[in-house]
């Protein structure tokens, strides 16, 4: 996953934030247009976009950035369904990747759940792979 630097974006003038804000009061309703398509944002995105506008309407500077969730060992531990040992075992073999916060360990939920996708699809080779005969 490409680490994409932050996106900052100055105040609005006066004029154009005082626009927004009158435009986002009271409104539920925001309408995306991609490439002049109209696209209707699910709800957590649309809640981001919102929340963006309003910054934005009340002449702040906004900075856009991604956020992944780092778990600590117990918590990828409990979300993989293995012992928090097997789970440093496979970090410190690098097979899950792991940062470091000071001697803590960190783990990005998305690398745990790629790891439960590849012994999924393992698994199911493996089941392919040596078909059980029924007596």
């Amino acid at each position: 996953m490409p680490i994409r630097t932050p996106h900052i974006t100055p105040a609005l003038p006066p004029r154009e934030s005082d626009a927004l804000r009158r435009a986002l009061a009271g409104s539920a309703d925001v309408t995306v247009f991609v490439d002049g398509t109209a696209y209707r944002l699910p709800a957590a995105a649309r809640n981001a976009v919102v929340d963006l506008l309003e910054r934005l309407g009340d002449a702040d500077t906004v900075q856009c950035t991604s956020v992944a969730e780092l778990l600590t060992t117990s918590q990828a531990s409990e979300l993989a369904g293995i012992s928090p040992t097997y789970l440093r075992n496979l970090t410190d073999a690098g097979t899950i990747p792991t940062e470091y916060r000071g001697s803590h360990r960190r783990i990005r939920r998305s690398d745990v759940e790629q790891w439960l996708q590849s012994q999924a699809r393992n698994s199911v080779r493996g089941e392919d792979a040596n078909p059980t005969v029924s007596p």
